[in-house]
């Protein structure tokens, strides 16, 4: 299951819904993964503790630790830095990371460039390997 306000054409179009009130019953569907856009997010922190008080015990959460409708490239240590601040909501076995909503939600969106794209798909591998090694492997 994935959720996220909008990327496509660089729009927000659905970041008006209050992740606290669209997460709890997210979690009550039967699926395993949940992919949850997070790197845009103005208030993580809370949407952690939302997310903490209402994901089950066989729930996985990817969190989105990479904003692709933000032309910056993000570093590693940015996001080893949100991956760790996402441990501290979700148990390191059920945690997983994964960019806000994609680079491509539509084939004519061009507003991301391939070389773009691929640097922060580089950066999200590298600094979730860093929260791994702080992490103990996990």
């Amino acid at each position: 299951m994935h959720t996220c306000p909008g990327g496509d054409r660089d729009s927000t179009h659905s970041g008006d819904v209050d992740y606290a009130e669209l997460l709890p019953s997210l979690f009550e569907l039967k699926a395993g993964n949940f992919y949850i856009a997070l790197a845009g997010e103005k208030d993580r922190d809370r949407v952690l503790r939302v997310i903490r008080q209402h994901m089950k015990a066989d729930q996985r959460v990817f969190v989105g630790v990479v904003a692709p409708i933000d032309p910056r490239v993000e570093t590693p240590e940015e996001i080893r830095d949100r991956v760790l601040e996402a441990s501290q909501y979700i148990p390191v076995g059920q945690l997983g990371t994964t960019d806000d909503c994609g680079f491509s939600p539509f084939s004519d969106d061009t507003s991301t460039s391939r070389d773009t794209a691929f640097a922060k798909i580089r950066a999200r591998v590298l600094g979730t390997a860093l929260a791994s090694e702080i992490l103990g492997g996990s």
